[in-house]
């Protein structure tokens, strides 16, 4: 069982859209700790969660979700769906084509995957790393750019190698929709001294790290995590600190982010 704020990190949600979730009947906890209040959730609530975004991300509102995934939100149904869909029209009006792109992009992932992806999980060993960072809050998890390109500026400049792969260790406790607090990393060898923005340190071992590599865009990164989640629940493990998403191949070796390969590590202990 996962608490609010693991699951919500680790399926990229909110956890106040899980509060909202749970409120309106679209998703609610598997169970509730009657003398903390604690919230509990489970790996296999996470499939109706990743439908729940899909539908989402493809224009369609909670109340249409909640029809569609059977949770009548009306004593008239019928009457709130052809307004759901005038309303829907309206919008399809003014964004059609952003919209038949999400369509696109998710009719390919569903015929080239049906939806789903193989996963391995490994436990390994992860060693001190010699590294420079930057940590600092990001509008968003995409919105990094500018972190990447101040810290590489800087070891350049300094004349110091670095060894890939680079990677970010996100250190809130749920997922964010702003103010996302990142540590971008770039390993490195050779002496480097750092500033007031650019921290050198040893990147600490870690003893059992549960590690999935993901080929793909980072769009569909969800998957990877859901499958990553459901083997340390299904295992018994627990997580220990935060995650770190290491960047093996990128835009800057990769004509397609279809060729993207990303490995996800959650530190864990039994």
């Amino acid at each position: 069982m996962f608490r609010i704020g693991d699951f919500a990190k680790l399926n990229r949600v909110t956890v106040t859209a899980l509060r909202h979730y749970d409120a309106i009947g679209l998703l609610q906890p598997e169970k509730i700790d009657t003398f903390t209040g604690y919230r509990y959730y489970s790996a296999n609530q996470m499939p109706r969660l990743n439908r729940i975004i899909t539908l989402k991300e493809l224009g369609f509102s909670l109340e249409e979700i909640a029809l569609v995934l059977g949770n009548k939100a009306s004593s008239d149904p019928f009457q709130l769906l052809l307004e759901l869909k005038h309303n829907e029209l309206e919008d399809r009006i003014k964004s059609e084509q952003q919209r038949l792109a999400k369509l696109e992009t998710f009719i390919k992932m569903y015929e080239q995957e049906n939806y789903t992806m193989d996963y391995d999980i490994v436990l390994k060993h992860v060693e001190p790393i010699k590294a420079a960072s930057v940590r600092d809050f990001i509008p968003t998890y995409s919105e990094q750019g500018h972190l990447w390109e101040e810290l590489a500026g800087y070891i350049e400049e300094k004349g110091v190698k670095i060894v890939p792969p680079c990677m970010v260790i996100y250190y809130d406790s749920g997922h964010k929709e702003d103010q996302v607090d990142a540590e971008i990393i770039e390993p490195i060898v050779g002496e480097l001294k750092g500033n007031d923005r650019i921290k050198v340190r040893l990147l600490e071992e870690v003893e059992q790290m549960a590690c999935v590599v993901h080929k793909g865009s980072y769009q569909t990164l969800s998957q990877a995590y859901t499958a990553l989640s459901t083997w340390i629940q299904e295992n018994g493990y627990t997580i220990t600190g935060p995650q770190r998403e290491l960047y093996l191949k990128g835009e800057w070796d990769s004509e397609s982010p279809e060729d993207y390969i990303t490995e996800l590590q959650v530190p864990v202990s039994v």
